[in-house]
């Protein structure tokens, strides 16, 4: 067998091992996703509790569905830039809410609004009540949030940062940011659009485990077709 008739059919062989690979993969990522699709129904169906009540450990509360009532700092107001809405740039409103009864500090992710360069918005603009009551799920702060290097803008994030949001607020916040869902307030041009629960589906991945076996077989089937062609 002449070396360069094996070469040529090594080369799709290892291809088709590689996309088979891929392809295992993409239903590992699969199995991954159903499983926090578990986690994250189970969180969800859950009655709400108040946010001060979660755990310590974020990894716990997140995405626990939770209530707050208190009054909004608006001075001490963070802008979540980067943010888009069916293909339109904008930010959302990360507002510091004293807490009724204990005086703790939690971040509201407020909603959206638009702008045009995603990062710049008169946020005098989008003021609501002072003394609200508002219900949403839990998210966390970046991870890795401590390691980052400080923004030019501490008051325009691109990342959950709670060491950032802290030095805004002149103090510590609670662990967790309240994404609101709904309210009471009528609907205003100055109240932001309300971000939506997450959504339990299990993304492109049995799609795309699918592609990557057809090309294995295409691979395979090309390459010895190919090999005894050339013979």
């Amino acid at each position: 067998m002449r070396p360069r008739l094996l070469f040529g059919l090594l080369i799709p062989l290892a291809s088709a091992g590689l996309f088979a690979r891929l392809g295992v993969w993409q239903l590992h990522r699969l199995d991954e996703r159903r499983a926090f699709n578990t986690t994250l129904g189970a969180r969800l169906a859950e009655a709400p509790v108040d946010v001060a009540a979660l755990p310590a450990d974020p990894a716990q509360g997140h995405y626990r569905r939770v209530s707050a009532n208190g009054v909004y700092l608006y001075d001490r107001e963070v802008v979540y830039a980067g943010r888009t809405r069916e293909g339109s740039p904008g930010v959302n409103f990360l507002t510091p809410l004293r807490l009724e009864g204990t005086g703790a500090i939690v971040m509201v992710n407020r909603g959206w609004a638009y702008s045009p360069d995603a990062g710049t918005i008169d946020l005098s603009k989008w003021r609501e009540r002072d003394s609200v009551s508002v219900s949403g799920f839990a998210e966390t702060y970046a991870a890795d949030a401590k390691a980052a290097t400080a923004p030019a803008n501490p008051r325009k994030l691109h990342q959950l940062r709670r060491p950032i949001v802290e030095s805004v607020v002149g103090g510590p916040v609670l662990p967790y940011v309240l994404v609101q869902v709904s309210d009471k307030v009528q609907r205003a041009d100055s109240v932001p659009v309300r971000l939506l629960l997450p959504v339990l589906d299990e993304g492109p991945h049995q799609n795309y485990a699918i592609q990557w076996f057809a090309f294995a077989l295409i691979a395979v089937v090309g390459g010895v077709m190919l090999f005894v062609r050339s013979r």
